[in-house]
């Protein structure tokens, strides 16, 4: 895959909203950084691309692993909720995609991309309802950031 586009999401806690789904539309796959917290999301998410997840604080799937690492493109890609340690250099990412916080974020620290999504689920105090988009091209990545209109 020369070039792909890898939709992530955060912090569902067991609602998907159609605007998330709408914005995650025409990604060859899609990242789900934790606390998913509902039966039936990650399918219906994978209704609109391959979805592969991690668990967070809030789920108790024991079969959701704590991170997981996909090389898509030639760029490392660590996924992990954010609220144990990971070692994340032993992974050797190229980009890491964190949720718990809610707060979406891009940001590059020692050349590794970071990025949370932000909360794609039940609006949490002030902070928008987002999703992220990963374009990998010529195993470079950039993000960018989607917010939903959820009025």
């Amino acid at each position: 895959m020369a070039s792909a586009c890898i939709g992530l999401i955060s912090d569902t806690h067991g609602l998907v909203r159609p605007q998330a789904l709408v914005a995650l539309e025409g990604v060859d796959l899609i990242l789900h950084a934790g606390d998913v917290c509902g039966e039936g999301i990650l399918d219906e998410l994978g209704g609109v691309a391959p979805t592969f997840a991690v668990g967070g604080n809030c789920d108790d799937d024991p079969l959701l692993p704590t991170h997981l690492l996909k090389v898509v493109g030639g760029v490392r890609i660590l996924v992990h909720h954010g609220h144990r340690r990971v070692d994340e250099p032993a992974h050797r990412p190229d980009v890491v995609v964190t949720g718990h916080t809610h707060a979406p974020l891009i940001e590059t620290v020692d050349g590794v991309l970071r990025v949370n999504p932000g909360s794609a689920g039940p609006r949490r105090f002030s902070l928008p309802v987002t999703v992220g988009r990963l374009t990998v091209t010529d195993g470079r990545a950039r993000a960018e950031l989607v917010e939903l209109d959820v009025r």
